[in-house]
């Protein structure tokens, strides 16, 4: 029995890991050169450092992430914060953790301790976020989330302030291209269902080091087989089954199951026109993409302590502390001997990430504009950043990170069995219930590999249960459970 694997990003991973951890071997093909898909690393030449392409975290109500972690030992790389700490637009910073009353309410202090939200602005806030977790019309599924909050008389600054911020982090995209199904997905399991739901947990190593290295290990040790720099170019049919996969090299390699667990206006391009053209395809052509830029920066002195911070009202929506946040008091420099993701000595360069999700309004400008943009906000909330050496400086966008989750979105989204049998696709893009996140991945590998076990007679609960909501959740937001 061959299980092949087209795809080595967290979807493909997540399915590989099911498998293999029930003694099914997988055959995992990659096209680049090491794995992560869209979370991954890169050697930075100049500071002979791996650097993220984008800062990713996971958050508490990401149950299936965090199985996966907690299964191939990933789980003790990820730091959770407790504490979170927001930069309101006159540059006071505001904490934010929970209390001790249960869930919907333990964060009731920490909304309100807001400064840069009025009394007016939470009161209208509270309302629409319980409007919003008790559900919406027919109608309302169909409309942006924009004219939702109109509707529901949210005020200018609250959109801005705080709808806008959390949405666009979550979602990376604007609000008037978001539909309030998912919308609604991300304040009811992030804020209100659950006591833990909202809690980031934070990468402690490089993606590199998580999925290049021990991930990698972790599978080979089991038996399954990673080739890196292995493009597929067509999946082939044999008496309306899949028979195996041509590769770039022209090589053909057979197998018995397969899951296409590549992005989607990637997996299209595999396809053989007989599935290609099937109607239950006819939706990922209608998908649509969003971009996420990073800017990285190396100083010679620590301009914050803080380990993150949440900027308001700003180009710059999450800042970073790389340093802070690896446990190291500075950047690690690569051994050269041996490139690997551990560092050899340290060194007195300080990195920052700064995270700007949805941002086509980069677009057109010059790099130099962009860094100047973002030295300004940061000098203007820690004035140490005006003074202090900037010794490297690196943008990065990925300008399809994510699915847009425009109104209708998930009318495109196939499911994970294919119109094939012994076919299944996995991505953040399949029908996953969830938006694009780590999470959404993790869940469409794990459903593709669901399904692979269906087919040899094993029925095996591979995807993980939500966590439970809160029964005063239930009764005061009107929350059901899942």
């Amino acid at each position: 029995m061959r299980i092949i694997i087209a795809g080595g990003g967290l979807a493909g991973l997540a399915a590989a890991v099911a498998l293999t951890q029930r003694g099914i071997k997988c055959l995992v093909l990659e096209s680049r050169p090491r794995l992560g898909g869209r979370a991954s690393s890169f050697l930075d030449p100049t500071t002979e450092t791996y650097v993220d392409n984008c800062q990713h975290v996971s958050l508490g109500c990401c149950t299936n992430f965090r199985h996966f972690c907690e299964t191939t030992g990933l789980a003790e790389f990820f730091r959770t914060e407790k504490t979170l700490y927001f930069v309101g637009p006159d540059g006071r910073i505001d904490t934010f953790s929970a209390g001790p009353l249960p869930a919907p309410l333990h964060l009731s202090g920490a909304f309100a301790g807001l400064r840069y939200l009025s009394l007016g602005d939470k009161w209208r806030l509270a309302l629409g976020l319980r409007s919003l977790a008790r559900g919406f019309t027919a109608k309302e599924r169909t409309m942006p989330f924009s004219d939702w909050l109109v509707k529901h008389r949210q005020t200018p600054t609250a959109i801005a302030r705080f709808w806008h911020v959390v949405l666009v982090s979550a979602l990376s995209e604007s609000l008037d291209r978001i539909d309030v199904e998912h919308a609604r997905k991300v304040f009811v399991d992030t804020f209100l269902a659950h006591r833990d739901g909202w809690l980031v947990e934070i990468p402690s190593v490089t993606l590199e080091d998580l999925y290049g290295g021990r991930l990698t290990e972790w599978l080979t040790s089991r038996g399954s087989e990673i080739r890196l720099q292995s493009s597929v170019d067509q999946l082939e049919l044999c008496d309306e089954r899949a028979s195996g996969v041509r590769m770039s090299t022209g090589e053909v390699i057979e197998g018995d199951e397969f899951i296409v667990a590549l992005p989607f206006f990637r997996a299209m391009t595999v396809l053989p026109p007989a599935l290609a053209q099937h109607p239950d395809m006819a939706g990922i052509q209608n998908l649509q993409a969003a971009p996420i830029s990073s800017v990285h920066l190396w100083f010679d002195r620590p301009i914050t302590e803080l380990p993150h911070a949440v900027f308001v009202d700003r180009l710059c929506q999450w800042v970073f502390n790389r340093t802070a946040l690896s446990g190291r008091s500075a950047a690690p420099k690569v051994n050269q001997a041996a490139v690997t993701a551990e560092p050899a000595a340290a060194s007195n360069e300080y990195y920052y990430q700064i995270v700007i999700s949805a941002s086509r309004e980069l677009a057109g400008q010059s790099r130099e504009s962009i860094l100047a943009q973002v030295l300004a906000e940061l000098t203007a909330v820690w004035p140490v950043t005006g003074t202090a050496r900037l010794l490297h400086s690196r943008q990065v966008t990925e300008h399809r990170a994510v699915f847009s989750p425009v109104p209708g979105v998930d009318a495109c989204r196939p499911a994970q069995q294919s119109p094939v049998g012994n076919v299944q696709f996995a991505g953040d893009w399949t029908q996953t219930g969830w938006p694009a996140t780590m999470e959404g991945a993790v869940r469409s590998g794990y459903l593709a590999a669901q399904n692979v076990l269906k087919r040899l007679g094993r029925a095996d609960p591979v995807l993980q249960p939500d966590l439970p909501v809160a029964t005063l959740s239930r009764w005061l937001m009107g929350i059901r459970a899942r």
